[in-house]
Formats: structure tokens, sequence, C-alpha cells
């Protein structure tokens, strides 16, 4: 199973964004989606002192961000109050290095946060960030072009192409908004591995297809 972690962060004292229904629409996608089978999305609220646990609890594939971001001053989640806390670039890049071994990319999806996207892509092959604000209905609709994609085979790449089109399709101009930085450009969240299991499971009997997951549950 893979998954997607999404923490979102809307803190008290920082301009009301639209991040639930951003969720909502990455869901709306899943559900849509070929592999929606193998992929688990899991909405977290992005507090600090949850960060380290919620990576430990899950251990995601992708951890999508949405909120605000802060530019050299940090990414702004939320403390134990619900007001604004900032993280650093330096505590982001030490946290995913601590958790590089599963996930596989990051999105953040909130204002000027290419620098965070910098210093966590030194441990992380795929990292998205934005360069300069980017508004409610640009982030929602690169988020759902990207997820979609992703959720429907296409490469990390590919599907950043996605995201970027699905604002642009909108006449919106943020498309050039986002920004990806990428080591391996044909990696992707569903892998030939898990396709070549799936072809091999659709050709086995009802009973063979309920055998091979109670195996794999390590119910029997």
């Amino acid at each position: 199973m893979k998954k997607i972690l999404i923490l979102a962060a809307n803190p008290t004292d920082t301009l009301k964004l639209s991040l639930t229904e951003e969720v909502e629409e990455i869901q709306n996608a899943h559900k849509k989606a070929e592999y929606r089978q193998e992929i688990e999305i899991i909405p977290k609220l992005a507090r600090v002192k949850d960060l380290q646990d919620e990576l430990l609890d899950h251990k995601p594939n992708i951890v999508h961000f949405c909120g605000h971001g802060a530019g050299d001053d940090g990414l702004i989640l939320e403390d134990v109050n619900g007001v604004r806390q900032f993280v650093s670039s330096q505590a982001l890049a030490g946290l995913f290095k601590l958790f590089k071994d599963y996930v596989e990319c990051v999105v953040l999806n909130a204002c000027y946060t290419t620098v965070q996207a910098e210093a966590i892509h030194q441990y992380i092959n795929c990292v998205v960030g934005m360069d300069k604000t980017i508004g409610d209905r640009a982030a929602i609709n690169f988020a759902v072009g990207f997820y979609r994609a992703l959720m429907n085979g296409e490469s990390y790449q590919k599907s950043f192409e996605f995201g970027r089109n699905a604002i642009d399709l909108q006449n919106i101009p943020e498309y050039q908004t986002p920004q990806i930085k990428i080591r391996d450009f044909s990696a992707s969240l569903i892998s030939e591995e898990i396709d070549t299991q799936l072809d091999s499971i659709k050709e086995l009997s009802g009973e063979e297809r309920l055998l091979r997951a109670l195996i794999q549950a390590e119910m029997i």
C-alpha cells in the first residue's frame, strides 16, 4: 500500500485558506484513480509537535503540505495552541533526512517554499515548492492535476507537468509558480513491481485472489 500523508496548517492568526476543499479534491481524484486500491490518503493537521509521530506512524511515500510559507523565515505550521509556528529549512531538511528510506516525494503547496524545497531535496528525490505567492484556486488545481496523474500511473515529473497544466487550463496566470527539483525523472508512485503484481492478480480466480489477499495480510 502506497501512502500520501496530507499535512494541512491554517493557524488562527493567519489568512484563512481553502484547505478543506484542497483535501477533498485530492480525495475525489483518488476515488476515480486507476490505482486507488493501492493508495491510501491520510489527512492530518500539521502541528509541529506531531510531525515526527505522523511520519513514524504512517511511513508515507509522499508528504503533501498545504498552508502558508514564509520564504527564508520557514514553513508556517501550528503550535499546541493552534497559532503559527515557523519551522526552518534546516529543521525540515533534518526531519526528512530521518525518513529518506521511504519518503519519495514532498509537495510544499504554499507560498514561497522553494527555499525549503531546495533544503529537503538534499535527501528526497522529488520535491515541489512555489517560487512566489500562489492563490487558493491555483494551489487546488495544481494538487488535483498532480495527484490525478500520479494515481493513474504517471511519473512524478509528468504529474508535475499535469499539475501546472491544470492551472493553465483554468486561465490562471500562476501556472509557472510551481517548481520541481528531481533527480530520477522516471520515478513514479506506482512502481513496475506493483504493476506486475496487479497484472498477475487479475488473472487469478476469485477464490485465488481471496487467498492471495489473506496471505498478504498475514491472516493465515
